[in-house]
């Protein structure tokens, strides 16, 4: 089973480079050791400059980019892996092309059938959210916590949880199986990144 545990940071939309890198580099500072990026609103030209960038800055302190929805991103820029909605393109198509040491990733919503055709088309973490009420997606279908507690027990992979994550709500998420916590808002909008990081981070010190 690859190893993925702790806080995974989700990029905002940012069309700002340079305050996109400040803002990983704080997170990075605080411990996070999983990024990925997102960003729905610029043009494929910025995406490839600021994937680029921030395959430079995690290698550097040794995190793992993760591409939000774009394989041929992920391929352009040496991503160390790739996550894909339902809707994204083919799990197995992607990891034939990825091979076997990169990380795919697959968001299977609140479906825990979907978890196991993710599993069988080469994912090798799963996400099922959103939990809590999301400003990314206001209208996703809410999951129970049970659901990850049942994953675990099913699937012999990584579990993460997905939407309107904050620092208050993460332990019942951890405490029914998350290895990790997606979070864009409560991070990445928070007055002192490192230290929402840092915070997140530690939720995990203590669970199994």
């Amino acid at each position: 089973m690859k190893r993925m545990r702790g806080l995974y940071a989700v990029t905002p939309d940012e069309a700002d480079s340079a305050r996109l890198m400040a803002l990983v580099l704080s997170a990075l500072a605080g411990g996070t050791r999983i990024v990925q990026y997102r960003n729905k609103s610029t043009d494929a030209a910025l995406r490839r400059e600021q994937a680029t960038a921030l395959r430079a800055l995690c290698r550097e302190h040794g995190a793992a980019l993760i591409i939000n929805d774009d394989l041929e991103l992920a391929m352009a820029v040496d991503a160390d892996g790739l996550h894909l909605g339902g809707e994204d393109g083919s799990l197995a198509a992607a990891r034939a092309r990825l091979g076997p040491d990169k990380l795919l990733g697959a968001s299977c919503y609140s479906r825990i059938d979907n978890a196991g055709r993710a599993i069988a088309e080469g994912a090798d973490h799963i996400a099922f959210g959103s939990f809590f009420v999301s400003t990314v997606k206001p209208g996703a279908v809410r999951s129970s916590p049970s659901l990850l507690a049942e994953a675990k027990l099913k699937f012999n992979v990584p579990v993460v949880a997905i939407g309107g994550i904050t620092l208050e709500n993460a332990p019942q998420l951890i405490a029914a199986g998350a290895d990790s916590v997606a979070v864009i808002s409560a991070l990445f909008g928070a007055p002192d990144v490192m230290r929402a990081a840092r915070e997140f981070n530690t939720l995990f010190d203590d669970s199994p």
